[in-house]
């Protein structure tokens, strides 16, 4: 029993602490999940993540995702995801470039120049090296390709060895170094290490005593390695190392025949054979000191005085330290970690991006998917876009597999699908990706793949197939992906360039590619011009980089340099690349009248031409000027404006980027042409912005000064009426401090408005003037809501007793639209005021916050006019047949048509209503006519409406007259004795100078069994005729 109670307890004791009895493994599947598998899609709040489960650097990582026309997750993971991702991850980043290939940095140093063949021309360390289990030794080396023969880069003897350990190398013409290692008198078979083009390379080889294990690195890469040389014996101690030549003998026995030539710097020698990362720390001028024998210092060598002195020479390292976003699952935490190790990561894509690759199998064209790879005897074309490429893509299959696609898409009859068209595009991001990260120095056919790129991306461009490149441009970008891609293979083909041919070049229909290896002394006086074919270096059709940017290169110590230049000359571009919402951006000689005009669209009006220059660190950005022609014939019976613009991939990267104008501008408009200067390099085009033609200038001309003037004559009638009511002494009312501060808001509008066109000469006064008017027009426009809303009250909501609304008028009339222009100045100070004329800029979002109060106002107010005619009519209608229990037909139309007619007529203006004409006039001249003369018969109608014929204001003019009249009597009738009083009058003789005085008191009448509760009877007067009208809105004693 006490068994059984001991292995109850026992397992109770595993439980509680989360140790199962039987297996580990099993309880923590029971509560951790489970990892995520390779190629496992996940749905996340902000789209879908697909988990590779590759480990890549963050280059690579990058280059990978953008191939399965996705993106680096740019967030952490969802919650949900996040615990089954492995540690850490890499993330993208937001305004990631193009192309970022690893940084670099210069190292200054000394460098030993070995001439010619020659057997006294080397360099011995002084001191004698131990016995050596195993070795790394690095150098930087300039091979001579001009001596083909093998030579010795360097040669370690030992006292009882001679041939202990040495790397050869001989150049093949026009090819590759092929280098091999000699350990113990066994020679490994040489494998090509790098090109033979002059350039600094970084040269490594390890070695270890056990198995006998070697390898050779050349620039970051594993080139040759095996087993079995010189296994089970190590290096005897003593040994002798020397620079530059074959040691027959330890230390000495020298020949010309074994000598090197070149230059050699930066040489390192360990006890241990370094792995790849502290190979690339090497490579990065930044050596593990962890074994180091001998750190690169010629003041521990005997250099031969042939060799003296040294070469100073800058050295470009990579920067291994730069680090790439990471996140880490474990702890939620983001972080950085170097951009060249590999790490997990995930591809992430819009919902309805991912769910359109996911229907790319049932697009039309996968009949030229499958014959092509009939064709190929491979998977060359993938039917599923998110599908894995198999296998591995050599240099030589990308060349075979272009040949057939070419073949194959010339033959094509019929415009190919969107299928097809996104799996070319697939193959081509396949293709360029081979040079990820750095370009691979060795031979290939590299001139051979560039033609095949071009003339493929040249057939996907012709016209007939915009229908499909719209179809798919969602997902992959539009055609400016072509751009892209040809953009990273450029770099690549610089790789085949020498100095007996400095330039490729490569042309078809739709597409060009020209890589130039040019020396900055050449360059002329005028800088360096490159002309695309049918181009005039003066004139339309080339790109120029000036010749202060030449100097300014030369400046900085760069001698070569590659140009790179594209160009694409395709209709699909001008189909597809339109820019509805893009700013116009109107010269300045053409401010005025692209004033005049509606803008409708952007287009693209030019071929797209870009241009590059690259160093040995990566691309340069040099300012340039070019010069397209474009057709503005496309756009008959349209105002053209071109503008000098740029292909930013930064702008909106899931869409593939966005045109864009800084940095750029107009330098020269001809009849058919643009020149235009950018600050800057990259992709260009002359984009056509395209206006409807509305206005004449003498129409615009007879327009402003009709606005000028009708907007004067609206001020000095508002300013007038304003000063009336202060003047006159109206009685304080509602209606009264309403119609204050509406004819003083709308004055000073107006006034600024005049003020205007003096204020653009100056940018602080004019912004200023803009933030004045923007304010009393919304002030302006809040007081009209707010009569609105008071007439509401009055008419339709009737009220008895009006409560305190002056505080809620207020905050209407001056607090809501103080808050809005504050907001807007806050969150766009540099798109507030626009470009010519001080008023919001219109071609951003700013102009809404004008036009959308503005709009929700005259909506408003239009529905209250709308109730308020219903309501008057109604009351005119139950009127009429008070007073004529069978009135006749003619005369029941006559009174309902008064009744329609007479508060439309007294109101419109007052709740600005005159001001929706403003919505048409881009229709037509005439509108904008109308326009200008409502909105000017504004301020006078309110002059004489609310002030000049008002009741109540007459009648304190009238009171004020009066006043001062008695008091001029009073005066003048008082005894000039100083012992007279005055005598007080009588009530005739009062009646008698004031026949008001016995005027019987106005009174108000209900009739007995009339229910009419909704009618006030304030605006009684809209249905009789006999009474004024102005006393629909007038100012009344009885506080409306």
């Amino acid at each position: 029993m006490a068994f059984w109670c001991y292995c109850l307890l026992y397992l109770l004791i595993r439980s509680l602490s989360g140790t199962p009895s039987n297996s580990p493994g099993e309880a923590r599947s029971s509560w951790l999940p489970a990892p995520v598998d390779p190629g496992e899609v996940v749905e996340t709040p902000d789209g879908v993540c697909k988990f590779p489960g590759q480990q890549l650097s963050w280059w690579q990582a990058q280059e990978s995702c953008e191939q399965r026309f996705g993106r680096l997750a740019l967030a952490p993971p969802a919650e949900v995801l996040a615990p089954r991702l492995p540690n850490p991850i890499w993330v993208g980043q937001r305004e990631a470039p193009l192309r970022r290939p690893p940084q670099r940095r210069a190292l200054p140093t000394a460098a030993l120049v070995f001439g010619e063949r020659t057997a006294d021309r080397a360099a011995r360390l002084r001191t004698p090296l131990p016995a050596l289990g195993a070795l790394t030794a690095c150098a930087h080396v300039q091979w001579d390709a001009a001596s083909p023969d093998a030579a010795a880069l360097f040669s370690l003897a030992a006292p009882s060895l001679a041939n202990a350990l040495q790397l050869r190398a001989f150049a093949e013409p026009g090819g590759a170094v092929h280098a091999a290692l000699v350990v113990r008198g066994h020679h490994a078979p040489f494998r090509a290490a790098f090109r033979a083009d002059g350039r600094w390379h970084h040269v490594c080889t390890t070695w270890e005593q056990r198995g006998g294990r070697w390898a050779l690195f050349a620039d970051g890469r594993r080139r040759a390695g095996a087993r079995g040389l010189g296994a089970g014996h190590p290096v005897p101690a003593g040994g002798i190392l020397v620079l530059g030549q074959d040691q027959d003998s330890l230390g000495g026995g020298f020949s010309a025949r074994d000598a090197f030539s070149g230059n050699l710097t930066d040489f390192h020698l360990w006890a241990r054979a370094l792995n790849p990362a502290q190979l690339r720390r090497a490579r990065a001028c930044a050596p593990p000191p962890g074994g180091l024998l001998f750190r690169w210092d010629l003041g521990a060598l005997d250099v031969t005085p042939s060799l003296l002195p040294p070469l100073r020479v800058r050295l470009l390292c990579p920067v291994p330290s730069e680090e790439c976003p990471t996140w880490n699952p474990g702890s939620g935490t983001e972080g950085s970690l170097l951009c060249l190790q590999p790490h997990f990561f995930l591809c992430c894509y819009r919902t309805d991006t991912y769910q359109r690759l996911q229907d790319a199998q049932s697009w039309p064209g996968q009949d030229v998917i499958s014959r092509v790879n009939a064709l190929a005897k491979t998977i060359v074309l993938l039917p599923d876009p998110l599908s894995e490429a198999p296998g591995h893509l050599s240099l030589a299959e990308a060349s075979s597999f272009l040949g057939i696609l070419e073949r194959v898409l010339a033959k094509e009859s019929a415009p190919l699908g969107p299928a097809a068209l996104l799996a070319v595009v697939h193959f081509l991001k396949r293709v360029t990706a081979l040079g990820a990260g750095e370009p691979e120095p060795l031979t290939g056919p590299w001139e051979q793949l560039g033609q095949g790129i071009v003339s493929v991306a040249s057939l996907v461009l012709e016209e007939q197939l915009a229908g499909a490149w719209l179809s798919i441009s969602e997902v992959v970008g539009g055609p400016m992906a072509l751009v892209a891609s040809l953009q990273r293979l450029a770099p690549l083909l610089s790789t085949a360039l020498t100095p007996g041919r400095p330039r490729m070049h490569i042309q078809r229909r739709c597409v060009g590619l020209e890589v130039r290896s040019l020396c900055l002394t050449e360059a002329g006086t005028e800088g360096y011009v490159f002309t695309v074919p049918g181009g005039h270096p003066e004139g339309p059709g080339h790109i120029r980089i000036p010749a202060g940017e030449v100097e300014r290169l030369l400046g900085k110590g760069l001698s070569g340099v590659t140009m790179i230049h594209s160009w694409f000359s395709s209709s699909v571009f001008r189909q597809t690349l339109g820019e509805p919402g893009l700013e116009p951006q109107a010269p300045d000689s053409s401010e005025e009248a692209s004033k005049l005009q509606r803008f409708l669209s952007t287009q693209v009006g030019s071929a797209i031409i870009s241009s590059e220059v690259w160093d040995e660190t990566g691309e340069v950005s040099t300012a340039v000027t070019f010069h397209l022609q474009h057709q503005t014939q496309a756009f008959p019976q349209k105002l053209v404006e071109p503008v000098c613009a740029f292909w930013n991939f930064s702008i909106s990267p899931d869409t593939g980027g966005s045109w864009a104008t800084t940095g750029c501008s107009v330098a020269t408009l001809y009849r058919d042409s643009t020149a235009c200067f950018c600050n800057h390099s990259t992709n260009f085009a002359v984009l056509l912005q395209v206006y409807d033609v509305q206005r004449s200038p003498g129409e615009e001309s007879l327009l402003r000064t009709l606005s000028f003037v009708g907007c004067g004559v609206s001020f000095c009638a508002l300013a007038t009426a304003f000063l009336l009511f202060l003047a006159a002494g109206v009685p304080r009312s509602e209606r009264a401090t309403v119609h204050k501060n509406l004819t003083f808001s709308l004055a000073s509008a107006e006034g600024f408005l005049m003020a205007s066109e003096w204020a653009k000469a100056n940018k602080v006064a004019c912004v200023a003037v803009t933030a004045a008017m923007h304010l009393l027009f919304l002030v302006a426009f809040s007081w009209m809501l707010v009569e609105g809303l008071m007439l509401w009250s009055k008419v339709v909501a009737v009220r008895m007793r009006p409560g305190p609304r002056m505080t809620l008028y207020y905050a209407t009339g001056w607090g809501v639209p103080v808050a809005i222009v504050a907001i807007t100045v806050a969150m766009s100070p540099d798109d507030y005021v626009a470009t010519g004329h001080c008023w919001l800029n219109v071609h951003t979002d700013t102009i809404w916050a004008f036009v959308g109060p503005v709009l929700f106002v005259l909506t408003a107010n239009t529905c209250i006019l709308v109730r308020v005619v219903m309501v008057t009519v109604s009351s005119a209608r139950r009127r009429a047949r008070m007073l004529s229990p069978q009135p006749c037909l003619r005369q029941q139309i006559t009174i309902q048509i008064w009744a329609t007619v007479k508060p439309v007529l007294v109101l419109l203006p007052v709740l600005g209503l005159t001001w929706l004409v403003g919505t048409l006039v881009h229709l037509s001249p005439a509108w904008a006519y109308a326009a200008v003369g409502l909105n000017s018969f504004q301020g006078p109608y309110i002059f004489l409406v609310y002030a000049a014929y008002n009741g109540e204001v007459r009648n304190a003019l009238q009171r004020m007259t009066e006043k001062k009249a008695t008091e001029a009597f009073m005066v003048c009738s008082s005894p000039i004795g100083p012992g007279s009083h005055p005598r007080s009058l009588g009530p005739w003789e009062v009646s008698q100078n004031n026949p008001v005085a016995l005027a019987p008191a106005r009174r108000h009448l209900a009739i007995r069994g009339t229910h009419s509760p909704r009618i006030s009877t304030t605006f009684s007067s809209i249905a009789e005729p006999e009474r004024p009208a102005v006393e629909l809105t007038a100012f009344k004693a009885s506080g409306f």
